[in-house]
């Protein structure tokens, strides 16, 4: 039985050629590149409505989670420590609150980090992250 093909493909479709300037086409191309996509892919998703996500973001969210990680684990010491754990029993009370002084000085530095993240991930506006 001979099968047959009814259905186009872009690659044969004949392509929509779009006229711009110089600096347009580079715009387009730039905005391309930040979402993984050649001109032509980046140009049919807008045109078909589709939301084209940047590469960046992806970036940014997997940072976010290291961050997140770390905020975690030293959340997770100063319970200990203020819980009294056990595992905890044979340290100097002056060493502890030194201990307990860089956690927190560290959690602080993660907190800026994560700050500068939300910044760069929404253009640095300080109007959205005032307190």
């Amino acid at each position: 039985m001979k099968k047959v093909q009814s259905e186009a493909t872009r690659k044969s479709s004949p392509p929509i050629k779009v006229y711009c300037l110089p600096d347009e086409k580079a715009h387009i191309e730039a905005g391309a590149r930040n979402a993984g996509k050649t001109a032509s892919s980046y140009l049919l998703a807008l045109g078909m409505g589709y939301e084209v996500g940047s590469v960046i973001d992806a970036y940014l969210v997997g940072d976010l989670v290291k961050i997140n990680a770390d905020q975690g684990r030293l959340g997770g010491l100063l319970k200990m420590w203020l819980t009294n754990d056990e595992r905890f029993a044979g340290f100097e009370e002056a060493q502890m609150r030194r201990t307990i002084g860089v956690v927190l000085s560290k959690i602080e530095e993660t907190q800026q980090a994560l700050l500068q993240l939300a910044m760069k991930a929404y253009g640095d506006d300080d109007e959205n992250f005032s307190g």
